[in-house]
């Protein structure tokens, strides 16, 4: 079984990074605007591609249009790893248990091309 790498869009606060690599050093989570990640202001559906090519899951905080950029995105023949949307109702503690968890303990099959609201695992 293969691990989840993530690419953190550009609303998404380095914090969650940090917190996240702090815990799990080895796991592989960039945001928008990293070395070798799309540069800051990529429109959504560039970044999309993106993470097809790249084997990289979406974290976003885009519940607005991003349902709707999935959508054209599958339409158009193209997959996508999975998209996990924040839940501003959890902690940045309990955004990276439930990261690590899908990190350590779930197949990235599961979730591919599919838009996923976190908890996943409530």
């Amino acid at each position: 079984m293969s691990q989840f790498q993530f690419l953190l869009d550009e609303h998404v606060g380095a914090s969650l990074q940090r917190a996240l690599l702090r815990r799990q050093r080895d796991i592989i989570v960039w945001r928008i605007g990293d070395a070798g990640a799309p540069p800051r202001g990529t429109l959504d559906p560039q970044i999309l591609l993106w993470c097809e090519r790249n084997g990289f899951s979406l974290v976003t905080n885009n519940r607005a249009s991003m349902p709707a950029h999935l959508s054209e995105h599958l339409a158009a023949d193209h997959h996508v790893p999975g998209i996990f949307t924040l839940n501003d109702d959890m902690s940045i503690g309990e955004t990276v248990d439930e990261l690590l968890l899908l990190w350590t303990a779930a197949d990235p099959q599961e979730y591919a091309d599919q838009l996923n609201y976190l908890p996943v695992s409530g």
